[in-house]
């Protein structure tokens, strides 16, 4: 499981041009479900997010989780993320989960977030085109590979 965590002020995301998913202040997640990954991995992974301290305490200090801060946390899939790169100008794909293992596994770390976040949540459509929109905080960007 690879993912990359943008901490924002807000984010949405668009399918056919409407709006489907936003939040305010909180986490963008990219998530890219690879061929190994287990139910195991989501706990963890969703664990790890929601606990990472990246956001600023009175002293400016990144001490405080999601959680700490009732943020929201808006979950895009992303399979380009298991995209290998080191070896000629195509992408390589084959880490990347099929697409319904992938997508049951998305939706299991939806459920498994849901259930334990403090703000909300919302997600975009699997596999659809989906066009994101962010103000990201900071920038703070981390990649989290499991």
């Amino acid at each position: 499981m690879i993912v990359v965590v943008q901490r924002v002020y807000e984010a949405s995301v668009k399918v056919d041009g409407e709006i489907i998913g936003s939040i305010g202040n909180g986490l963008l997640v990219f998530l890219c479900v690879e061929n190994r990954d287990t139910d195991d991995k989501v706990t963890y992974m969703s664990e790890k997010i929601l606990n990472l301290r990246i956001f600023e305490d009175n002293n400016g200090k990144m001490s405080k989780s999601l959680q700490d801060i009732n943020g929201d946390m808006l979950i895009i899939s992303q399979f380009t993320l298991a995209g290998d790169c080191s070896k000629g100008r195509r992408p390589d794909f084959t880490e990347a989960a099929k697409p319904d293992a992938a997508k049951e596994t998305y939706n299991k770390f939806i459920e498994d977030v849901s259930s334990k976040i403090n703000g909300n949540t919302a997600t975009g459509i699997f596999g659809a085109d989906m066009k994101v929109s962010l103000i990201n905080d900071g920038p703070v960007t981390m990649i989290i590979k499991r």
